[in-house]
């Protein structure tokens, strides 16, 4: 090995030496980059988790704070006190509401049953079984698949596919859970394309689903509905009347049964949403939505308050209470003659009114002018043309004029149609009671009501008095019972009205429908 030859050795080593150093030095510091790189990394994920779970957890009190803070209350106490001590608080706790239930079950359920009661129906009902509900009744939205256009660059030329996105479907939201003694009401709130009348028209399969005989939509807001079920019909037996007492009258807000919420129902006889037709078939008890405002109105009769007419073609019903009224007509003549002095009070009092006020105040003077007419039909269509065109004549000024003057028309019928009714459109407040024929609810109560749940044509034949509602101030329509007036109460009414004393009634038992 000659000189050169071992130059270029030591100097190849030496260059050698010189990369492996530095490649050394370059490898140890990229080492270090990446450990910075990788903890950093790692210190952003878990910071990203860290958020993440802490915004999960502030959704979920905000949305869920009761469950949520009880959930995090129980962990904190089994860790600070044990299991045992929250087990025996528990079951103290238990046996104390049990016994509170025991003892005075409205106040219990009015303080703590419904609460848990809402919870517990939340949580193991419908948070987990009404989003397969709607969507078995059509009522969640399915996104279509969408084709996407995926351009792949190949050698030499371009080739295009086209692949499906996969299909999506939103639900509506479970938002709040109230339970009360007889209702569930769940609020949802709805998805993009949709609209409240989507659950009119699925009321009844959501009932089914539900296994109820009743569900309820009403609308809350523009995109919150409230789905009712109805867990407990409180209108199956029947609601007494009160009896007559010296209490004072609200000529806008008369009593007269109960709803389905069990709350009073009140009618107005006076100002707006006066003039009501009822509508039922035979035996449907339009005698209870007759009577019964007039038994809680007879303070205000015997005192000239109230003036009551009555027109009666079958002569039976209003015949029984004879003495309660100021006109009484039977034949088609007498009907034109008392509607005549009707119409002829009401011009007295419009020219006596007119530019001074805009409703007639209520007194001995003027006193409200009520007009009870049974059975209209029978003379709005069963009589000679030139009587039924005068009786209708007559009627649509009534009830066209006579709201703000102290004029009152309520009519009830048997046949809906707007041949028998031809001014059925006139009367603001609808009452039907049990019909035979699904279209007939519709000629009653409008347009949409069956969807809405007004199922009139399905009440029992032993319900009677019970119906529907839907006319001014009601959005959906309210299912009631009124008061069932016996014929002792008629007769007493009668007596107290023309005497002035309260006849005393003999004990009696409502059962199934009648006096015992």
């Amino acid at each position: 090995m000659n000189a050169h030859t071992l130059g270029v050795l030591l100097l190849g080593s030496a260059g050698l030496a010189l990369v492996v150093w530095v490649l050394h030095k370059l490898g140890k510091a990229l080492a270090a980059i990446a450990e910075t790189l990788a903890a950093a990394a790692v210190v952003f994920v878990a910071l990203w988790w860290l958020l993440k779970g802490l915004g999960w957890l502030v959704r979920q009190i905000v949305a869920h704070p009761r469950t949520t803070l009880a959930v995090l209350a129980i962990a904190a106490w089994c860790r600070w006190w044990g299991w045992l001590s929250f087990l025996l608080t528990v079951l103290l706790l238990a046996s104390g509401l049990t016994t509170w239930w025991w003892l005075h079950l409205v106040s219990f359920d009015q303080w703590a049953g419904r609460v848990l009661r809402s919870w517990w129906f939340r949580w193991a009902v419908y948070a987990p079984k009404l989003p397969g509900w709607l969507h078995a009744c059509g009522l969640s939205v399915k996104d279509d698949s969408i084709p996407v256009d995926v351009t792949v660059t190949l050698v030499g030329r371009k080739k295009i596919s086209r692949n499906q996105q996969p299909s999506r479907v939103r639900i509506p939201r479970v938002k709040v859970v109230k339970s009360g003694p007889s209702w569930d009401e769940v609020r949802v709130e709805l998805v993009a394309g949709q609209k409240p009348e989507d659950f009119d028209d699925a009321a009844r399969a959501l009932a089914s689903a539900r296994k109820v005989a009743r569900c309820q939509v009403r609308e809350i807001a523009p995109n919150v509905v409230s789905i009712d079920f109805q867990r407990r019909d409180l209108l199956a037996h029947p609601v007494p009347c009160p009896d007559l007492d010296e209490a004072a009258v609200d000529l806008r807000r008369v009593w007269a049964g109960r709803t389905e919420y069990g709350q009073d129902w009140h009618l107005p006889l006076y100002g707006s949403g006066s003039h009501t037709l009822t509508a039922g078939a035979s035996g449907a008890g339009k005698n209870s939505v007759m009577w019964c405002p007039l038994v809680s109105i007879a303070p205000a009769i015997r005192d000239g308050l109230v003036r009551v007419s009555g027109i009666d073609p079958k002569g039976m019903e209003l015949a029984y209470g004879r003495g309660i009224f100021h006109r009484y007509a039977v034949t088609g003549k007498d009907t034109l003659d008392l509607l005549d002095d009707l119409v002829q009070a009401m011009e007295r009092r419009k020219a006596e009114f007119a530019g001074r006020v805009r409703t007639v105040p209520i007194t001995r003077e003027h006193p409200l002018e009520l007009v009870e007419f049974d059975e209209i039909g029978a003379l709005t269509k069963y009589t000679d043309r030139k009587t039924r065109e005068q009786i209708v004549e007559k009627v649509a000024l009534l009830t066209t004029q006579g709201r703000a003057l102290g004029f009152t028309v309520r009519g009830y019928v048997q046949e809906p149609t707007k041949d028998t009714v031809p001014v059925r459109d006139l009367f603001p407040r609808r009452i039907c009671l049990r019909v035979t024929a699904k279209s007939h609810v519709g000629m009653v109560l409008g347009d949409q009501a069956y969807e809405r749940g007004a199922w009139a044509n399905r009440i029992e034949e032993s319900a009677a008095g019970v119906g529907y509602v839907w006319g001014e101030g009601l959005r959906e329509p309210l299912r009631v019972r009124a008061g069932w007036v016996p014929d002792e109460m008629v007769k007493a009414l009668e007596a107290f009205v023309t005497a002035g004393q309260v006849v005393p009634l003999p004990a009696r038992e409502i059962e199934g429908g009648r006096a015992a």
